[in-house]
């Protein structure tokens, strides 16, 4: 099945508030925690979606796409293309429903993820990195039978990114600043699509890793433009450049884009993790590193966690002082 690739628009505050509906009792409703920082340059909270079931928000949007398409649409199961936590959104689902479900990853993807997809009975179809980045582009792939769950460009995907930005605005109404890892952008379109409804004042920062920053660059060029995209333990945000497709709404709804660099990142995580106890993934603890450093301004500063899948080889070499490398 092919995708519509029309350029996506907000989603309305009526869809976000249908799919909190729809899911729940499938993702629960994450608490907002102060970052237990004192001499931190703003009031940071964490939204910590490492603590959903599959330790990722991805249960949220994959949730709501497959529920709201309905049983018969999912007769002959579900294919998504990730590199790790949307496929175990899929694949989590899948099997709460009885349908099979089949991810296709990229090549490098990370370890401690592809093991989370084995045990939740998917089936895993590694691809070079250029076949798969054309799944995203074109939402098919031809060998492949069942409904293709995009893992960024979908309505019914944003709107369930959405319902982490309506909770945030519950919890904290008077948020100034919303960083958010930026991967395809679902997951910041979501969010600003909900805080945009609620809490107009307020800021939403698309984050990246400094290492590739595809938002910044389109922002500066007027559109998407190509970036070099090396390998890192940040997986899931980055990339070779932001979706055409989910651009026009991306650029109505940030504020801008922020970024950290791999040290950051890793400073960050063992922060994280020693003042607040929380283990996050390099993607989610991006946000964190940016506002720690400034980068998110002063005032109330949410940092949206977006995951805690962290391969544990990498996890003790951070909180032993060094950045995990890659080759």
């Amino acid at each position: 099945m092919t995708g519509d690739l029309k350029a996506l628009t907000p989603a309305s505050l009526d869809s976000i508030r249908e799919a909190r509906e729809r899911i729940d009792g499938l993702a629960v409703r994450t608490p907002l925690l102060r970052l237990n920082v004192d001499d931190a340059p703003a009031e940071i909270y964490l939204k910590p979606e490492n603590l959903q079931p599959i330790g990722s928000f991805k249960i949220r949007c994959a949730g709501n796409a497959i529920l709201r398409a309905g049983r018969e649409a999912v007769a002959n199961g579900v294919y998504t293309a990730s590199s790790g936590n949307m496929a175990q959104g899929v694949a989590w689902t899948a099997r709460r429903l009885g349908i099979p479900a089949t991810v296709l990853v990229p090549e490098g993807a990370a370890a401690t993820k592809l093991a989370a997809l084995a045990r939740l009975g998917a089936t895993v179809k590694v691809l070079p990195f250029a076949a798969w980045w054309q799944v995203i582009l074109t939402h098919q792939h031809a060998d492949e039978k069942g409904l293709f769950i995009h893992p960024v460009a979908d309505p019914a995907v944003i709107a369930g990114d959405g319902t982490i930005g309506l909770e945030i605005v519950e919890d904290l109404p008077d948020v100034d600043t919303v960083v958010v890892p930026y991967g395809g952008g679902g997951l910041t379109s979501g969010v600003a699509s909900a805080v945009r409804a609620l809490r107009p004042t307020a800021r939403v920062l698309a984050c990246e890793c400094a290492v590739a920053t595809p938002v910044a660059a389109a922002l500066a060029a007027g559109g998407p433009s190509e970036v070099p995209y090396p390998a890192s333990f940040v997986s899931g945000i980055g990339s070779g450049s932001v979706l055409p497709q989910m651009w026009p709404m991306v650029a109505q709804l940030i504020a801008g884009s922020v970024a950290a660099s791999l040290a950051e990142i890793a400073d960050a995580i063992r922060v994280i993790f020693e003042r607040n106890r929380l283990v996050a993934e390099g993607a989610g603890a991006a946000p964190v590193a940016a506002a720690l450093a400034g980068r998110a301004g002063g005032g109330k500063v949410v940092c949206v966690i977006s995951g805690g899948n962290l391969d544990a080889q990498d996890l003790v070499t951070i909180l032993q002082g060094g950045v995990p490398e890659r080759g």
